[in-house]
């Protein structure tokens, strides 16, 4: 199979500007850069409307969360539909009193709200409080089907976790997106934060291999204090598009950054002719994966 289907695709890479309007004001910017440049698909980062405000416990927090479909779907739908794109969002979701979740939206290029997708792996480490505040995702693994193909939305510490991008694919998902927001200690010494760095890249590289897919990852950039008093977190952006062998077809540093590239998705069927993984599997002996341990 030699015919392309090219999609041209930007990740926006962006640090905190203090408020969802002021965040909200940059991503209009940058999306309108993005659709000038020829992207169909832009991706943002996670929790792009304020700061990560996970690295504490605190109920006030919950007022930052907004209904989906809310003020901010509104902004981005309008925002997709004047730029003719598709826009991958990460929004605090407040689904009841007391009931919230980490949520990535799909806004058509129609400006209709295309599907939703609920983090489902939701982690509790130093600096990293999410249990707290979001419920685990009960959408499941379910791609969400738009003008520029079927997309598999997992939301950052999903990435840590095979069985979630094989899920995707398995559902027929065309590409994996990740809104990312995840650094480092600034009291790590350089070796530790290099091999945290390359653990995360070598991770989406495996999902890319493992499913033969693209992988696309945007992660925020940016020191943010802790309101804990500890030291905070460096977000170490490096946001990246892979191929379906895991290559880089486009990485960003760690500066603000407009990251776009073409993606050839009908070379993921030349890579599953090469590499047939998922003829190969053998589902008949796969039980013990629905085990916590094997004991």
């Amino acid at each position: 199979m030699s015919d392309s289907r090219t999609l041209r695709v930007a990740l926006v890479q962006e640090s905190n500007q203090g408020d969802a309007n002021a965040n909200l004001t940059l991503v209009e910017s940058r999306v309108a850069q993005a659709a000038q440049a020829g992207a169909k698909l832009v991706l943002l980062q996670e929790l792009h409307n304020g700061p990560y405000f996970c690295q504490h416990e605190s109920v006030d927090e919950f007022d930052l969360a907004e209904p989906i479909p809310g003020p901010s779907t509104e902004r981005l739908g309008a925002l997709a539909k004047k730029h003719g794109v598709v826009i991958v969002a990460s929004l605090f979701e407040r689904r009841a009193a007391g009931l919230y979740h980490n949520t990535a939206v799909v806004l058509e290029s129609d400006g209709t709200l295309a599907g939703k997708y609920r983090k489902m792996h939701i982690p509790d480490d130093p600096g990293f409080y999410e249990k707290f505040y979001f419920t685990p995702g009960d959408l499941g693994f379910e791609p969400i089907d738009t003008s520029v193909g079927r997309l598999g939305l997992l939301v950052c510490w999903d990435q840590w976790y095979p069985e979630a991008a094989r899920l995707m694919a398995l559902a027929g998902a065309e590409l994996l997106l990740y809104p990312t927001a995840i650094g480092w200690d600034p009291n790590d010494d350089q070796a530790e934060k290099d091999r945290q760095r390359d653990a995360w890249i070598l991770s989406h590289r495996g999902h890319a291999v493992a499913n033969g897919l693209p992988v696309l990852s945007c992660n925020r950039i940016g020191h943010e204090p802790s309101p804990l008093g500890a030291a905070g977190i460096d977000f170490w952006g490096h946001s990246h598009v892979l191929g379906p062998q895991g290559e880089f077809l486009a990485q960003a540093g760690t500066g603000a950054e407009l990251l776009v590239c073409d993606v050839d998705l009908a070379r993921s069927e030349n890579v599953r002719r090469w590499w047939p993984f998922l003829r190969d599997r053998r589902i008949d002996a796969y039980g013990d994966l629905l085990r916590r341990y094997r004991d």
